[in-house]
């Protein structure tokens, strides 16, 4: 298990916000990074654009969008990466899609990925029964794979518990990521499969915006994981949004402390 995403949850509950990487570039990015680091964030999701991320709802389909367009390569953001570690050793993983894995050929890419200094790697549309052939390359290379289990895993959560590296991503609300207004979700009782498995932190995702969402997910799991309301925020102001995520984050940290 990577040391660095251990110790994301060593100090009571985790606030893991996500960026899309490179909206609105990939400078304000970087600058995101430090400012959410500095607000209390205690891991990172970055997320590699892709023209069909099909986990997301329009916030952040349009974040990628807005990436691409830009001209955000996957090379661009590693290069990024390494720009980061020069200043910063916050556990950071990637959220990104198989397909962007595969194009630039799996080995290489996760070689790349921990060579620059990634702790480790959400997939969200590779199923428990298919992620084999990544596993075993990030067990080859140092980085967790990170597994996420949804409302309707059920019987499957014991299985994906047993094999989970890093943390658990528990996705608290059915559909595609985004903001709601109320989770419903009984995280509590996801969280008490996982743990009667394996003894890793369990971090809720999918749908949580608010102070309120982020103390009550927190309180039932260890810790709470927030992208579209960021995103949003970068997509609404752009290249001045980086005080605005920074105040936002730690509001989120403070609320579950």
């Amino acid at each position: 298990m990577n040391k660095r995403i251990t110790e994301a949850f060593a100090n009571g509950k985790a606030f893991i916000p996500f960026l899309t990487c490179g909206d609105p570039s990939l400078e304000v990015t970087e600058q995101l990074v430090y400012a959410m680091e500095e607000a209390g964030a205690d891991l990172i999701e970055l997320g590699i654009p892709f023209s069909d991320p099909t986990a997301e709802g329009t916030v952040i389909q349009e974040a990628n969008v807005r990436a691409l367009a830009g001209g955000v390569t996957t090379d661009k953001v590693f290069a990024m990466v390494e720009k980061i570690r020069k200043n910063t050793k916050i556990p950071m993983v990637f959220m990104t899609y198989a397909n962007v894995v595969f194009s630039y050929g799996t080995e290489r890419f996760i070689k790349k990925a921990a060579e620059v200094g990634m702790d480790g790697l959400i997939l969200p549309d590779v199923p428990f029964e298919e992620k084999e052939e990544f596993d075993v390359v990030c067990k080859q290379y140092g980085l967790d794979l990170i597994s996420l289990i949804a409302p309707t895993s059920h019987e499957r959560i014991a299985m994906i518990a047993k094999e989970a590296e890093g943390f658990v991503y528990c996705v608290s609300s059915l559909g595609v990521t985004g903001m709601r207004t109320s989770i419903t979700t009984d995280i509590g009782a996801m969280v008490k499969l996982v743990k009667a498995q394996k003894d890793i932190p369990c971090a809720v995702g999918f749908g949580i915006s608010t102070p309120e969402q982020a103390k009550k997910m927190a309180d039932q799991s260890d810790g709470a994981i927030v992208g579209s309301a960021i995103v949003k925020l970068c997509g609404a102001y752009g290249k001045d949004c980086v005080p605005k995520v920074k105040a936002y984050v730690k509001e989120m940290k403070d609320a579950i402390r």
